[in-house]
């Protein structure tokens, strides 16, 4: 996951561009508070215990909590789908709860991180503040680690420390899940999401910790170690995530299967970029990450500015402008992975606000992602993507 940079995207049909170098709504206006006073009863209070200090002293916290925990994913399917809300096509937002009861967050399930995190109620960042952040104490479940963490992103910073709670995504639990609970969050104040949930490989996830994916796996709650994505195209509704399967309604077709060449991020390799019939950039081959938490597509500088010289595209400030013309008469940008061509027609790789159009190509991944290529939510809304954590590989194929 790339950290996100959003700009002012408060007023209608302003200029709302979001990119991630790994990539709040306003809060509803309520009219005023009335209150009428009928009537003062006093009743005398008494405390009594919470019903996890009950159980502790009988001994039987530990076994609730097991037979909760398979209580819930006990299901036949083994397979769950969430829905995804599109916000601008800028990011991809599903619920996931955490804790007995559950508390609700919204995240960005991304394949360029490992690890969940979400605001704890002790953070005292402004970003805090307008999201979703978990109470442990309103957790029977939750068991405390305390080990500090910390993640730097592109252009946000994540510092807290580790907790372990029961996390539920659709039908399917993850008992005693490893997750991050902000103290400090920097770069997060507008984004329309609360949390990350990691979905990249192990090996880059905080020390000693499982990530959810694998921990679910490990607990037999997958029918199959895969999971896919529908992104849709400009509506807020029709996205998914899929667990433990592929619902093949979704593509046309056989998948056209890439192996992971490096297993921390979902990385492959990519043979060639082209228009027209040439070779535009990555001329020797290169590797590209496939990462759902970026919205955008990155590249290095100089092959970058090559696609753009094509496009007589115009830096424009953080961007390039292109005329809104070109829509209608540049050829497709051509990823060919594995032998394959994969189109990236004008209409997604030039974006219009208004009365102006600019590139969805960004250079500066030489200096920040030793010079991948980075396919985000642009290339993958117009493929649906499958992840096969066993076979160590992707499936693509057109929507």
């Amino acid at each position: 996951m790339h950290a996100p940079c959003y700009r002012n995207c408060g007023s209608r049909g302003s200029r709302c561009r979001f990119a991630w170098s790994h990539n709040s709504w306003t809060p509803s206006r309520g009219g005023p508070l009335k209150m009428e006073l009928l009537a003062i009863v006093s009743l005398p209070l008494r405390k009594i215990k919470t019903l996890r200090e009950t159980l502790r002293e009988k001994n039987l916290l530990n076994s609730f909590l097991e037979q909760e925990a398979y209580r819930l994913s006990k299901n036949d399917s083994k397979i769950a789908t969430l829905p995804l809300r599109n916000h601008l096509d800028i990011a991809y937002v599903g619920v996931i709860t955490i804790g007995t009861p559950p508390q609700e967050f919204r995240v960005v399930f991304d394949t360029g991180s490992a690890n969940l995190w979400v605001p704890s109620t002790t953070c005292k960042s402004p970003a805090c503040r307008t999201h979703n952040a978990f109470n442990p104490q309103n957790s029977l479940s939750y068991g405390e680690v305390g080990k500090p963490i910390s993640i730097v992103y592109g252009s946000g910073i994540f510092r807290g420390f580790l907790g372990s709670d029961t996390v539920r995504i659709g039908n399917l639990v993850s008992p005693k899940q490893s997750f991050g609970l902000s103290l400090v969050e920097s770069g997060f104040d507008f984004v329309p999401f609360d949390g990350i949930l990691g979905l990249s490989f192990p090996s880059i996830a905080f020390k000693d910790t499982i990530p959810i994916f694998d921990n679910l796996w490990s607990h037999g709650a997958l029918s199959e170690p895969v999971f896919a994505f529908y992104l849709s195209k400009n509506k807020s509704e029709g996205s998914v995530v899929m667990f433990g399967g592929v619902d093949h309604r979704y593509y046309q077709g056989e998948l056209n299967w890439v192996p992971v060449s490096e297993t921390r991020y979902w990385k492959i390799s990519m043979n060639h970029i082209s228009m027209n019939g040439n070779v535009v950039a990555c001329p020797c081959g290169c590797h590209a990450i496939v990462d759902t938490g970026t919205s955008l597509i990155y590249g290095p500088t100089e092959q970058v500015t090559n696609i753009h010289k094509l496009m007589k595209a115009k830096p424009q400030s953080s961007e390039y402008a292109v005329s809104c013309d070109a829509i209608r008469t540049l050829p497709p940008v051509i990823f060919n992975i594995n032998g394959i061509d994969y189109p990236l027609p004008p209409q997604a790789y030039i974006t219009k606000v208004q009365n102006s159009c600019s590139s969805i190509f960004q250079g500066g991944s030489e200096s920040r992602y030793q010079s991948n290529w980075i396919l985000g939510d642009v290339f993958l809304r117009q493929y649906f993507s499958v992840f096969d954590r066993k076979n160590k590989r992707i499936g693509l194929n057109q929507v």
